[in-house]
């Protein structure tokens, strides 16, 4: 098996077929409903808020809200009042099952259902897709986190309607530093080794440090990315802004971290300042242009055209040019 990550990558370009970038179409499917970007920000506390997640559903961009100190039930029916889609966090303890069972008496479904923990190829996984699919089967349900294709086979099996592939590869994750496990440092072929046996969509989620990233995501088998310093650090962005040597910055911490944990228990998080980049709306323009031209170079007018295109390894004994596959 071949490792590299983004950064050991470059997709070979093919005739273009456009008049213009803006002709291509950079939108994906999942879950029935349409979007505008292969892309969703991180459910983390530092990325993403009610506020935030409202305008992204309102503008047609998918959103999972984060877990933390946050009432599920209550948040789904203030976003499907408003007309919006809801895309909700869960873990596995009891509190977790309990909350299934809140929306069941209260009658009310998430749209999107991602279970969001560390490990994900775990038996307590199942037993939670298991308990999701037998209470509310209408919820499309999203779990992670893996980075073996033993775990996406398992995850499928036990009913998951997506997987999202990324242990430790993000910039605020210290899981290969504390556990000596991961997929930090070869995040982008773990994802093409998971897509070669996924026959339902997958979810990259962390390593992404430039919108090219993002083409080379979906060209291994990637339908979505999920983004979290790229999405930190703007005006709306729900960290605490701290200025430091007359510039601006926002916090931007880890899930696994004390500093969202409120202790320093099994931490595999750290805070980092992210400077700040102005507001969302002109990120995800700025980002859906550079996917256009990625799908422009890519000889298509659709986003999986992406898929199509030959690509070069840079560096070490390995490198070479590889043919489609």
């Amino acid at each position: 098996m071949e490792i590299f990550d983004y950064d050991n990558i470059l997709l070979l370009p093919r005739k273009c077929r456009v008049q213009s970038r803006s002709e291509c179409d950079a939108s994906v499917e999942l879950g029935g409903r349409r979007f505008k970007l292969p892309v969703v920000p991180s459910n983390m506390k530092t990325v993403v808020d009610e506020k935030i997640c409202t305008w992204l559903a309102q503008n047609d961009y998918f959103y999972v809200m984060h877990r933390f100190d946050l009432d599920n039930v209550q948040f789904v029916r203030d976003m499907q009042a408003k007309g919006c889609f809801a895309s909700i966090s869960l873990g596995v303890k009891q509190p977790d099952y309990e909350m299934v069972d809140r929306f069941v008496a209260e009658g009310l479904c998430p749209e999107y259902i991602t279970i969001d923990i560390a490990h994900g190829h775990a038996d307590t996984v199942k037993e939670m897709i298991g308990y999701l699919k037998a209470k509310l089967p209408r919820a499309f349900v999203i779990a992670g986190n893996v980075g073996t294709p033993e775990a996406v086979i398992d995850l499928e099996n036990w009913g998951a309607d997506a997987t999202k592939i990324g242990i430790g590869p993000g910039k605020v994750c210290i899981t290969k530093l504390k556990t000596g496990f991961g997929t930090g440092g070869w995040q982008l072929s773990a994802v093409k080794w998971c897509a070669r046996v996924a026959t339902k969509p997958i979810i990259a989620d962390g390593g992404i440090r430039s919108h090219g990233d993002i083409a080379k995501s979906i060209r291994f088998g990637a339908t979505m990315v999920m983004v979290g310093s790229l999405f930190a650090g703007h005006e709306e962005s729900p960290g605490e802004t701290v200025e430091e040597g007359g510039e601006r910055f926002k916090e931007y911490y880890g899930s696994a971290s004390d500093f969202n944990k409120g202790e320093y228990r099994h931490v595999e998080g750290k805070r980092i300042l992210e400077p700040i980049k102005g507001k969302l709306a002109d990120t995800l323009i700025e980002m859906e242009q550079d996917v256009q031209s990625s799908i422009s170079y890519s000889g298509g007018t659709r986003l999986m055209d992406i898929r199509k295109v030959n690509y070069v390894i840079l560096g070490g004994d390995n490198a070479g040019e590889h043919l489609l596959m």
